[in-house]
């Protein structure tokens, strides 16, 4: 018989999702996480749909400092290039932001795409759906993360060739996300970037559409 989930474990879902976030690095606090729930949080990861049943995600599990200091190393130059490409009033909203916790959390988490040397069911024409199966792991781990109240944030403000470089990566190897993991003080009610006017979060009708991107009646 297959498995059927009840409305109420549709809701828990529903919940989880709704309060995710982004956590930043003044967020984590000083308390390790147990191997048995960084394990839950990739096994997660490794249940997550993929392109031709190719699972091409490898992951490393970064805990050494000095590993820790090469990939800040890199944010901060990303960093200081990044802040450049803002108008003057976003550029001081972002030098107020707090956008990493790669020192702060106590694990680290660089997930990479391997691409496959033959060709791969579903991927024929659209080369990046094997990129986008690692994403979804990556959701998975995120949502898992979160249900375990396990705080996860993502840092993209980095040079992933230097990160490779850092961990020692294949050659082939695209790095597709920098994971920051661990407990936090709190989760905030409303995602960090919308409580301070970053963006307006958009709403329905401008998302979705019915057949065609003609203008809904």
């Amino acid at each position: 018989m297959s498995k059927e989930f009840s409305i109420d474990e549709s809701n828990i879902l529903n919940e989880i999702m709704q309060y995710r976030r982004d956590v930043r690095g003044n967020r984590f606090i000083n308390k390790p996480i147990a191997n048995d729930l960084i394990d839950k949080i990739l096994v997660s990861a490794l249940s997550a749909p993929s392109v031709g049943y190719s699972q091409p995600w490898q992951f490393v599990l970064i805990d050494d400092k000095q590993v820790k200091n090469k990939v800040l190393e890199s944010f901060n130059e990303e960093n200081q290039r990044a802040k450049t490409l803002f108008s003057d009033e976003k550029q001081k909203s972002y030098q107020a932001l707090k956008l990493e916790g790669i020192i702060e959390a106590p694990l680290n988490i660089a997930v990479f795409y391997k691409p496959s040397k033959e060709p791969t069911l579903g991927q024929t024409s659209m080369a990046e759906m094997g990129r986008f199966s690692v994403v979804c792991a990556i959701q998975n781990m995120w949502l898992m993360a979160r249900s375990l109240n396990i705080g996860m944030g993502w840092v993209s403000i980095v040079d992933p060739e230097k990160v490779k470089v850092a961990v020692n990566a294949p050659e082939d190897n695209e790095l597709i996300a920098y994971l920051c993991v661990g407990y936090v003080d709190k989760f905030l009610d409303e995602p960090e970037l919308k409580t301070k006017n970053w963006q307006q979060q958009k709403n329905k009708e401008e998302l979705i559409f019915r057949n065609s991107f003609e203008q809904n009646s």
